[in-house]
C-alpha cells in the first residue's frame, strides 16, 4: 500500500510539473547559431592538437604516398605483419603505392584495421564513422588498434558542421548507425580508474592527407 501511495505521489507531481510553462532558455535564438565560434586557424591543426590530446596519435602526410610509406614504417616499427582492411578505396590507395600487407584472416582474429570515415572535427578531435562505411563501425571498434586515413577535405570546426555535412551528402537516406569515436576506447566505471581499451581500440591513430579539395 505504501508503494502504490508513493508512486501516486510521484505521478502527481510529474502531472503538476507538466501543467507549468517553462520560458525557453534563450528566447532570442532561432536554432541556427553555432555555440562554437571557429577560431579561424587551421583545422588540421586544431583536430591535431585536440586528438592528441585524447591520446590519439596523428600523423599529418602530404599525399597518398606518404600516408602509406609512414604506415610501411609504423608496420616495421611495431612489427606488425598483417592489417585487415575491406575498403575498396582505402585498399586502393595503398595497393597501388606497394603496400601489400593486408590481411585475410576474420577480423576478430585481426591485430590492426585500417579505416577510412566520414569526416573529422577538429574542436572535439573526433572521427566520425558510420554504417554506410564497409564494416567502417566494426573494424574500428574490435581490433586492438585501429588506423583512420582521412583527407583535409573531411575537417570540419564543430560537430554542427559535421552533422550538416552528412545531411547534405546522405539528404534523407542517412546512414541507420553514425558513430563519434574521440581517441582510444576508456572507461572510469570502476572505481574513477581510467582504463584504456575497455570496450574498442587501445590505440587509434589518424593519418590526415593533404587533399587538393580542401
Amino acid at each position: 500500500m505504501d508503494s502504490l501511495s508513493s508512486k501516486e505521489n510521484i505521478l502527481r507531481k510529474i502531472r503538476k510539473a507538466l501543467q507549468q510553462t517553462v520560458p525557453l532558455p534563450f528566447p532570442a535564438s532561432d536554432g541556427n547559431i553555432n555555440a562554437f565560434k571557429d577560431p579561424g586557424e587551421d583545422l588540421s591543426i586544431v583536430f591535431a592538437e585536440q586528438f592528441t590530446r585524447l591520446s590519439g596519435k596523428f600523423a599529418y602526410c602530404q599525399n597518398e604516398s606518404d600516408a602509406v610509406s609512414q604506415i610501411l614504417s609504423l608496420c616495421k616499427e611495431r612489427q606488425w605483419k598483417e592489417l585487415y582492411c575491406v575498403e575498396e578505396g582505402v585498399r586502393s590507395i595503398f595497393e597501388k603505392n606497394g603496400f601489400k600487407a593486408f590481411t585475410n584472416v576474420p577480423l576478430v582474429d585481426a591485430g590492426v584495421s585500417i579505416t577510412s570515415c566520414e569526416l573529422l572535427v577538429a574542436r572535439t578531435g573526433t572521427i566520425v564513422l558510420s554504417s554506410a562505411l564497409k564494416e567502417g563501425r566494426t573494424a574500428s571498434v574490435y581490433a586492438p588498434i585501429h588506423i583512420c586515413v582521412a583527407k583535409t577535405s573531411q575537417l570540419f570546426f564543430d560537430i554542427r558542421d559535421g552533422l550538416q555535412q552528412l545531411q547534405k551528402k546522405y539528404g534523407n537516406n542517412l546512414p541507420s548507425l553514425i558513430t563519434f569515436a574521440s581517441g582510444p576506447s576508456r572507461t572510469a566505471d570502476i572505481e574513477k580508474t581510467l582504463v584504456v581499451g575497455v570496450h574498442g581500440p587501445a590505440e587509434v591513430f589518424c593519418f590526415l592527407i593533404e587533399s587538393e579539395e580542401s
